[in-house]
């Protein structure tokens, strides 16, 4: 690689630059200029609002017979950047991924280059070693010496992975004889758990009607008391409990369910206690804040997205186990002779493909090892220290502006609050408050996004109405970021 004037790309005296590699350079040039340029300045917008209609036909996303000339293909790259969301940039707020770490997007770059399915030792050497070391320095900080473990794609498909292995270690006998001969098994969560919980429970063949949604408190938070109230009711209707799925960090409100007094409830009821991680996995690098997750040692299972609060890039998510009998293996292997040979001149044990339900499986860890690599646990919990500081700046902030209402006092980096316009403030009382305060939120998310200024998440929840969620954790963001964040909000909503 050549460095000039900012733009990396590809030079080598000895290569003929075929057509491909033309492409390949000047793609390189727009990504550095367009993604990672102008995607992080602040001065830029995050998006280049487009109708659906206008913007398919901006993009000519037809697909022909004839190929396109390289100018022509090099504009659609162009206009595939612009039109895209700047996921990295300061001012996007609006989901638990986003910013920039330039060593873990080299490792994407690396990654996608070599091509590698990650299946057995022969093909992917470095990446086998590299994803078992990197999986063992995540279960340390769960507090595990030994255990297993498997990145997935995607958080959801951990909590899945979770569900699936409780039941097998309960009912080996699913894996040959399918679901015919087991009982009613239930899955015990709260409401405001992912939704992948009841996704999961749909896709096993357990049915959404087994996941049984347990009380939370004013924060979100699991209450282990009806917890156990609930699991005996189902055992004296003849049900099965196998699995409680606990939150640390849930998605609207960043609750961390209480996992030391759930882990009471588990160890009486000998249940298979999974911890949903994905958002709020993170702070076990921290020394300030580990104390959230106090307790989720004892847990079977948990998932954990470095992707988000650790800004790793998508996709890097983990499944972690403290089983240490091949678990994973037993429950998923196929024992494909053509890819799993045992008479192999080197360790079979290296050839980890049996444990996924995948067969392709991309390459996830590099990203997540050279960003580690090049800050060390030390940055990496600084990072996630700098969010929550972030966070109470934004809080105190709030309390001192007219309009702003919080949610609640955040636990996590999360802030739910709603903006009240000076037109419905001192109207509480009013019939209609309600049904005008559900429609500030929408309006002034189209404006901003219209606008680019910025991108923040709405959603109801329960019996509350529309009310923003700011997500604040990429360290690309400053103070200034915080205040402009506010700002925006009045100037959108003031006149409604």
């Amino acid at each position: 690689f050549k460095e000039e004037d900012n733009i990396i790309f590809l030079s080598h005296p000895l290569i003929d630059h075929s057509e491909g590699q033309h492409f390949l350079n000047e793609t390189f040039k727009i990504i550095m200029e367009e993604v990672l340029r102008k995607g992080t300045d602040i001065k830029e917008k995050v998006c280049e609002w487009k109708e659906p209609e206008e913007l398919a036909l901006l993009l000519d996303l037809e697909l022909r017979a004839t190929g396109e000339p390289r100018h022509r293909l090099l504009q659609r790259v162009k206009d595939v950047a612009k039109y895209s969301i700047k996921t990295s940039h300061p001012r996007f707020f609006n989901q638990q991924y986003g910013g920039v770490d330039y060593h873990s997007l080299a490792g994407r770059f690396l990654t996608e280059a070599l091509n590698t399915n990650l299946f057995t030792y022969e093909v992917a050497p470095v990446f086998v070693l590299m994803e078992t070391e990197v999986l063992r320095g995540l279960r340390q900080l769960v507090g595990w010496t030994e255990g297993d473990g498997i990145f997935c794609p995607g958080g959801s498909t951990s909590n899945m992975y979770a569900m699936n292995l409780a039941r097998y270690r309960l009912f080996p006998e699913v894996k040959s004889q399918g679901l015919w001969g087991l009982p009613q098994l239930t899955v015990f969560t709260s409401p405001e758990s992912h939704y992948s919980v009841k996704k999961g429970a749909a896709y096993l063949g357990l049915g959404t009607d087994n996941v049984i949604l347990v009380k939370v408190d004013d924060g979100g938070r699991m209450i282990p008391a009806d917890l156990d109230e609930k699991i005996e009711l189902a055992k004296s209707q003849g049900a099965v409990p196998f699995l409680v799925s606990c939150t640390s960090g849930t998605t609207v409100q960043g609750a961390f369910d209480p996992l030391d007094h759930i882990a009471d409830v588990c160890q009486k009821h000998k249940l298979w206690m999974h911890v949903d991680a994905a958002w709020g996995g993170s702070v076990l690098f921290s020394k300030q804040h580990r104390h959230l997750m106090k307790g989720v040692d004892r847990a079977n299972s948990v998932a954990w997205n470095p992707h988000k609060m650790l800004v790793a890039g998508l996709q890097c998510s983990v499944l972690l186990l403290q089983d240490t009998t091949n678990l994973l293996k037993q429950c998923h292997s196929a024992n494909a002779t053509y890819l799993f040979q045992q008479d192999k001149f080197y360790d079979v044990n290296l050839d980890i493909g049996d444990k996924s339900v995948q067969c392709s499986r991309k390459v996830d860890c590099l990203k997540l090892w050279l960003m580690w690599k090049a800050v060390g646990s030390d940055g990496l919990a600084e990072r996630v220290d700098r969010a929550f500081i972030h966070i109470r700046y934004l809080v105190e902030q709030m309390k001192k502006r007219e309009g702003f209402h919080i949610l609640g006092e955040p636990e996590f980096v999360n802030v739910c609050f709603w903006y009240i316009p000076p037109s419905l403030r001192g109207k509480e009382g009013n019939a209609d408050y309600q049904d005008r305060l559900a429609k500030v939120a929408p309006v002034i998310k189209e404006r901003m996004m219209k606008q680019g200024t910025m991108m923040v998440g709405y959603q109801p929840l329960g019996n509350r109405v529309n009310f923003f969620r700011v997500i604040v954790f990429s360290p690309l963001v400053s103070q200034k970021d915080m205040d402009f964040f506010l700002n925006e909000i009045e100037r959108l909503g003031n006149d409604l």
